[in-house]
């Protein structure tokens, strides 16, 4: 389960297709999901001091590590070796090549705070074992870095500062300054250049939060968001001179859009707007370039504005079809790193230089054994719900079906409740698909990206109004004539996972199968179970989902647990013991209660994961596991013939 939906806000839709997706009628090749899987991860993208060298985190080890990129040469040089922890680098020094990276234990969500000296040994700069840290990032001036910890309220999250230049103190330890002391469950959002402003939000339900401006000089907090109704408020960035607050929100409008706060005079100005919802916005280091990104239709659309011409808009010529992310500048705003991802084809790395309009790709992430044209492309369509709501999904179709051949569908149901599935590459739909079963990527009501409105559609009418969008969309299905309608299954995880198991016990006549991938079972124990790092939205948590004390019969009524003995179709269940979120038990419970019924079970714990699977070999085990499940219980295909070949070429003439 997510811990905001408002944290999820990100993504969205298109125009009213119920077309089926157009593949070429050619054979195709079959792949594991080793291979599928064989592709080089990446996240991350922070520049040196010098722009030489690129830093950014990749799983080609098996788990993610820190790596540095050549950016002349393409020269690619690993420079942690973990094989147990998962490692996201952040940063370099503003003056030297030291490293900053995060990483917790196993998946347990407890995340520190390293310095990679250039000698390789490393400095925890939380000596607090029991905290859980985020980095912030650089003060404006680069003397230092800020971070956020729990350490002394476990539910709240302080801001501090280290100061960084030159070695550590005695005892190998960078010593801490407290910047915002938090002691009302706000959360941190932007500082100003000057370090004198912090801008703080609060939450208040999954629909409405309010912002504030804390002057670290006076010690005194400004409610910026006065405000009637719903509205959202996510402080992005201050202008240089600290004048001007810029944020979103979608006060006064269905999407998210930007808006100016002018701190002196409390004067709002809409800076930017779409018919969608706009997701991120920055400013680069000297104020040159302003970055946004847009929620369009399952994509995000980036714009990249000039500000020291007029804001005129920056076109970047060259580029790849698909998906622009990540985009980042460096310090001297001479480079832009960004990652170009679709449905067929992983992120793959980029930088642009300003200077000389040349675009350069550094990355090459898709496994040498794949074919592309043997991958599908997702198709945005929507359909009507039970109540006339229209539901946006994402249709992905086999190829090579011959003429009237017939194939198992399933559901494939985000995590949340208010994520979005969008038009990434996924290994595990591309390896469903090429063993022919349709996937739709159902959005159901209460996903982010389509507006404020179809966001809070499903507050307090979980497991019943989302549950209905996705027994709704069995009649999409039916008007594929290459779906065969006693064969649909549903799978999904973390509240997707959820979704799964009430799809079985509140509408078991539905679907043939479920995926559970570490889902919500008691929402009563889970909600009681939180991590004490969400207090902060804990009550935004309780106002949409239902308070265990105050709602516990409703919540009783909505957990699949205590309606095991309706389920009746055989699912499977992947666990992490590790899971903060999900507990362990949960899904123990429910595999006990529906075995005790008779049903048939598989059950998957890996020992070293927590709420997602980070580690490559524990994302094969569990697909190969899923696939064979299904190959058996939807396709009915006897158990030696089910699972994964070797590549072969399938559907040969």
């Amino acid at each position: 389960m997510k811990p905001n939906k408002i944290i999820i806000a990100l993504l969205l839709l298109m125009a009213f297709s119920c077309s089926t997706v157009k593949q070429e009628d050619k054979p195709k090749k079959q792949y594991t999901i080793a291979q599928f899987m064989d592709i080089v991860q990446l996240s991350g993208g922070a520049f040196s001091p010098d722009d030489s060298k690129i830093l950014v985190s990749t799983k080609e080890t098996g788990i993610f590590n820190a790596f540095e990129i050549d950016l002349k040469s393409g020269e690619k040089k690993q420079l942690t070796t973990s094989t147990d922890d998962a490692i996201f680098a952040r940063s370099y020094f503003p003056g030297d090549d030291r490293v900053i990276y995060t990483s917790d234990k196993g998946g347990n969500e407890i995340t520190h705070i390293y310095v990679r000296n250039n000698n390789g040994s490393t400095v925890d700069l939380i000596q607090d074992t029991t905290a859980k840290a985020q980095y912030y990032g650089w003060s404006h001036d680069r003397k230092n870095l800020y971070y956020l910890s729990n350490s002394r309220d476990k539910r709240y999250f302080d801001l501090l500062s280290v100061r960084v230049e030159g070695a550590p103190k005695e005892g190998n330890v960078y010593p801490s300054t407290m910047v915002y002391q938090n002691n009302e469950g706000l959360d941190v959002a932007a500082i100003s250049d000057d370090g004198r402003y912090v801008a703080l939000t609060k939450t208040i339900t999954t629909n409405n939060s309010d912002m504030y401006l804390l002057d670290t000089q006076s010690k005194k907090t400004k409610h910026l968001s006065a405000h009637t109704g719903n509205a959202q408020y996510v402080p992005q960035y201050f202008s240089l001179d600290g004048k001007t607050l810029y944020c979103l929100t979608d006060e006064g409008s269905e999407y998210m859009y930007l808006s100016g706060y002018d701190v002196a005079s409390g004067e709002k100005k809409k800076i930017e707007e779409a018919p969608w919802d706009l997701m991120t916005a920055y400013l680069s280091h000297n104020g040159k370039y302003r970055v946004v990104a847009i929620n369009n239709d399952a994509r995000t659309e980036i714009r990249i504005y000039d500000e020291s011409n007029g804001g005129q808009q920056v076109k970047v010529d060259g580029l790849p079809d698909g998906d622009i992310t990540g985009v980042n500048i460096s310090d001297s705003e001479k480079w832009m790193s960004f990652y170009v991802s679709s449905s067929k084809s992983p992120a793959n790395l980029f930088v642009y230089n300003f200077e000389t309009k040349e675009v350069k790709q550094l990355t090459n992430t898709m496994s040498a054994d794949i074919d592309q044209n043997d991958l599908v492309a997702g198709e945005v369509i929507r359909y009507k719900s039970f109540d006339g709501m229209e539901i946006p999904a994402l249709l992905y179709k086999p190829r090579g079906l011959k003429a009237g051949e017939k194939v198992p569908a399933l559901l494939f149901i985000h995590g949340g409740p208010g994520g979005q599935t969008r038009l990434n590459y996924s290994p595990v739909i591309q390896h469903l698909v090429n063993h022919n079963y349709v996937i739709l990527a159902v959005n159901n009501r209460g996903s982010s990206g389509y507006g404020k409105t179809f966001f809070a559609a499903d507050d307090r009418k979980h497991g019943d109004a989302d549950l209905k969008d996705c027994v709704e969309s069995k009649k999409f299905l039916a008007t594929l004539d290459y779906v065969d309608m006693s064969k649909v299954g549903i799978m999904g995880g973390s509240y997707g996972g959820y979704m799964v198991m009430a799809a079985l016990a509140f509408a078991p006549e539905e679907f043939n199968v479920g995926v559970n991938i570490y889902g919500v079972t008691n929402w009563l124990r889970t909600l009681k179970s939180i991590p004490p790092w969400w207090t902060s939205f804990r009550e935004a948590l309780y106002a949409e989902l239902g308070d265990p004390a105050k709602d516990s019969v409703a919540l009783y009524n909505k957990s699949p647990l205590f309606h095991a003995k309706k389920i009746t179709k055989p699912f499977i269940v992947l666990q992490g013991s590790n899971d903060p979120r999900v507990l362990q038990v949960e899904s123990d419970e429910i595999v006990a209660a529906a075995k005790a019924n008779g049903v048939p079970v598989d059950y998957i714990v890996f020992p070293d994961e927590g709420h997602g699977f980070l580690k490559k070999e524990n994302n094969i085990k569990a697909s190969k596991a899923i696939l064979k499940f299904l190959d058996i219980h939807l396709k009915g295909l006897p158990e030696d013939q089910a699972g994964e070949k070797p590549a072969t070429a399938a559907n040969q003439p």
